[in-house]
């Protein structure tokens, strides 16, 4: 080869718009309510993390229908995920009920923002071998929404944030370690990746639908804190029948003859 010949460089690689239009919408909303947070609007700061969700939920979905996916976006699909449903939740219960319990609160905060670091990181490692139909451990959107719809709740039934340390803020430190370290067990949780938009339903599915959506109008904080603790205790429930019936309660679809793979098994 000539040494004076240049190489041609090659075209870099654009980036798709609309997933990661999505991925910053849903960065915005947990960044939006970390700020109302901050300024004491706790029930703006909660609405702000249930769209980060809707939004989050929408991303992944927009890139495989438009065949728009990257690994830039998965990247950056899990920082916004971080900030989203990791450090926003985390100060927005700070702020909303842990400075009364001095070194306490920040403690919970910090379980529950590390568990969620822990939790997304591991899910990154392990997606290749986990199995599809379920999450290892509840996934961190599902956790910021039992900690900011517990926020949701009171501040609309009007029992505002506070200061000292009583049974409000002792309750939200509960929720708190709950959420944090639930993120990061081996419970099975359903993930509802086999469901898909594209099949056909039966009739009674649709009207189960229009229903729930008519129940969730009805008092949208209370019904959706409800459902998430419900699906937040749904795991354990399925980590016991199969236990009870003799079954693997591993989401884990891999060998167990690999060293490396001892005890995520258990």
């Amino acid at each position: 080869m000539d040494p004076n010949e240049t190489v041609p460089r090659q075209p870099r690689k654009g980036l798709y718009v609309l997933p990661n239009l999505f991925t910053i919408a849903a960065l915005f909303g947990g960044f939006y309510a970390i700020v109302m947070a901050m300024n004491g609007r706790f029930e703006q700061a909660a609405l702000g993390i249930f769209c980060a969700m809707v939004l989050d939920s929408l991303d992944g979905r927009v890139a495989r229908m438009t065949n728009t996916q990257s690994a830039f976006g998965e990247q950056m699909d899990s920082l916004s995920d971080m900030v989203s449903f990791g450090a926003a939740p985390a100060l927005v219960m700070y702020e909303w009920a842990f400075r009364g319990l001095g070194r306490w609160g920040w403690l919970a905060a910090f379980v529950y923002c590390s568990c969620a670091a822990l939790r997304l990181a591991r899910f990154n490692t392990n997606i290749g071998v986990v199995d599809k139909r379920y999450f290892q451990g509840l996934p961190s959107p599902a956790a910021a929404a039992l900690v900011a719809g517990f926020v949701w709740v009171l501040e609309d039934f009007g029992l505002k944030g506070t200061r000292e340390a009583g049974v409000l803020a002792w309750g939200a430190f509960a929720v708190t370690l709950y959420a944090g370290l639930t993120m990061v067990t081996n419970v099975p949780f359903y993930s509802f990746k086999d469901v898909s938009l594209k099949r056909s339903v039966p009739f009674i599915v649709i009207v189960a639908l229009a229903l729930m959506i008519a129940v969730i109008n009805i008092h949208p904080p209370a019904v959706l804190f409800a459902l998430f603790c419900v699906y937040g205790v749904s795991g354990y429930a399925v980590y016991a029948w199969r236990r009870m019936k003799g079954k693997p309660v591993s989401v884990i679809a891999t060998s167990t003859d690999e060293p490396d793979e001892a005890g995520l098994h258990r």
